[in-house]
């Protein structure tokens, strides 16, 4: 068993991580998604948590729109030393966890589209996922294992937590 401390980090919104230091990554969503890549060769992998899903081409290309944070990650994974045909994802979040009454906002939603999509059209496979609903979760991945903890939060009482 390693005794080793592992490294902790808590990601905020519009942010990234990647590293071949094995991290517990905790972050917590709503209508965010996090896509976490986890390379089971090499055992690295990385989370991202952004915001919305696609940047407009105005202000600083960020890692707060889906098609930026999930590029980014890809290419940090890559850069690491991962070979793209390693890699796996697993998708949360997404939840509707406010009401609004006009449903062109649908950001939670438009998150999880533009990540299955974006993976698809990358060929990485998509092993898990816990998205969409009307609660926020609170997920801890693990980078070296890509072990995701995942426990639903908000109003209503969940029927289960789940570890994938």
């Amino acid at each position: 068993m390693n005794t080793q401390i592992m490294k902790k980090l808590f990601l905020y919104p519009a942010a990234l991580y990647a590293d071949k230091e094995p991290t517990q990554v905790v972050t917590i969503l709503g209508s965010c998604v996090s896509v976490c890549l986890w390379d089971p060769v090499k055992q690295i992998g990385g989370i991202n948590h952004f915001m919305l899903p696609l940047w407009n081409g105005q202000g600083l290309a960020s890692p707060r729109y889906g098609d930026i944070a999930i590029e980014k990650l890809l290419s940090q994974l890559l850069e690491l030393g991962s070979l793209k045909r390693n890699i796996k994802a697993k998708i949360f979040g997404g939840g509707e966890v406010l009401d609004f009454k006009n449903a062109t906002f649908n950001i939670g939603a438009r998150n999880i589209e533009i990540a299955q999509t974006m993976l698809n059209d990358l060929n990485i496979p998509i092993v898990a996922r816990s998205v969409g609903g009307k609660l926020g979760r609170k997920i801890l991945f693990f980078s070296d294992t890509g072990e995701v903890r995942m426990k639903f939060v908000g109003k209503e009482k969940p029927e289960q937590d789940s570890t994938t």
